[in-house]
């Protein structure tokens, strides 16, 4: 299940500061995480239940494809080895090598 932040962002088609424009609460129920919108401080008119659950598989998506650039982002060369590899043909080689193994471990959702 998408998180209720990312449906928001998504709702609200722009970058959300979640300690001044929205603040979120979850009150855990038996373990159980429950979020919802304690604050609604933007212009645009607060979201329904049911605006926010067609989302639901819009943020999914962009929550895996996230994820997918987080651990790419991990494991990719440093900036550092990127600079020498510019003046180095063997190492830009290898970089290379390295970033299309890195995608095909981590590949984007639906590819």
């Amino acid at each position: 299940m998408a998180q209720l932040s990312t449906k928001i962002k998504l709702y609200l088609n722009r970058t959300v500061d979640f300690e001044k424009d929205v603040l979120l609460k979850d009150d855990m129920v038996d373990r159980v995480s429950n979020p919802y919108i304690k604050e609604w401080n933007v212009a645009e008119p607060q979201p329904t239940q049911e605006q926010l659950d067609a989302l639901e598989s819009q943020a999914s998506d962009v929550e895996a494809l996230n994820e997918v650039y987080a651990n790419r982002k991990k494991e990719y060369p440093k900036i550092q080895d990127l600079v020498v590899a510019l003046y180095d043909t063997d190492d830009k080689a290898a970089i290379d090598a390295k970033r299309a193994e890195i995608k095909l471990k981590h590949p984007k959702p639906g590819a």
